[in-house]
């Protein structure tokens, strides 16, 4: 993977089918997404880490079969500490180099109780310094403009969390999905004011399903500017008119924060592929 230190990159976000229909219909939006020659490829993992195995699968075939470098999750979730060497070691097997340390999701979601597995760890910081001890890879992180939602809007705590994450040998971070760029300014200012150099890849979704963006926000905790809910709601059972609205709100995203020196972009795709395709379309013709 090129570093995101050297240039704009441009990266896309999966998540593990459920069945075979799934997995068919990831694969052909990971095809027609290659065209872009992405800098990278992630995979999620669900929550409470329950699709770990299958995380693990489809990250080494992306990586053997499209030839794209692969971003693969590693949560703390569900995995002892063993299990995560043995985890990293089968990454390394499979030829990749990147890994996205997160503490991760409870099965409940990210706003449900924590509680760690037993043999363990707790935090994300812990995994960085596990990774990096185990060696050969580079090491991302999350980063949540809106604040993590155990951090209940201290964006000083963020501040520090991910300074810790830096000094354990994080090179990267992607971002949950927000809408109002201002934020993101703000950790990123927040960050460069204590002396990081870590660079912040913002995380885009572009909108194509309402009752889904609700549904995320809601489990996340990121709040949906009112204007944009305002307007979405108007047209929530026209398909195309959403999808429609949803890549002009995100393309004009992209434009602002590219244009306030953001180091890349990251679509969270919800693995499909025309709306991603068509925001990177417009990007790419302005620049």
């Amino acid at each position: 993977m090129r570093s995101v230190k050297s240039g704009l990159t441009y990266s896309f976000e999966f998540f593990p089918p459920k069945d075979t229909e799934g997995e068919e219909r990831l694969w052909a939006a990971m095809s027609q997404l290659e065209s872009i020659a992405p800098d990278f490829i992630s995979v999620t993992y669900g929550a409470g880490g329950s699709t770990r195995d299958r995380t693990i699968r489809i990250t080494s075939e992306i990586t053997a079969r499209i030839h794209v470098p692969t971003v693969a999750h590693l949560t703390c979730v569900g995995s002892t500490r063993t299990e995560l060497i043995e985890i990293l070691g089968k990454y390394r097997s499979a030829g990749i180099k990147s890994i996205l340390a997160l503490r991760g999701d409870p099965t409940g979601g990210p706003r449900a109780p924590w509680t760690p597995t037993e043999g363990g760890l707790s935090h994300a910081d812990e995994l960085v310094t596990l990774a990096a001890e185990f060696g050969g890879f580079t090491i991302g992180v999350a980063a949540f403009p809106d604040g993590h939602p155990s951090s209940n809007g201290d964006i000083d705590k963020d501040v520090q969390v991910l300074l810790e994450k830096e000094k354990r040998g994080a090179t990267f971070a992607t971002t949950q999905f927000f809408f109002d760029i201002t934020k993101w300014k703000t950790l990123v200012d927040k960050l460069a004011a204590k002396g990081s150099t870590l660079p912040i890849i913002p995380g885009i979704l572009p909108v194509t399903n309402v009752k889904q963006l609700n549904r995320m926000a809601e489990l996340s905790g990121v709040p949906i500017p009112a204007h944009i809910s305002e307007s979405f709601s108007k047209i929530e059972d026209n398909a195309d008119d959403v999808r429609k609205l949803g890549v002009e709100i995100a393309t004009k995203l992209c434009q602002d924060l590219l244009e306030a020196g953001a180091p890349g972009l990251h679509f969270y795709t919800m693995n499909t592929s025309s709306a991603t395709r068509e925001i990177y379309s417009q990007i790419k013709d302005e620049r």
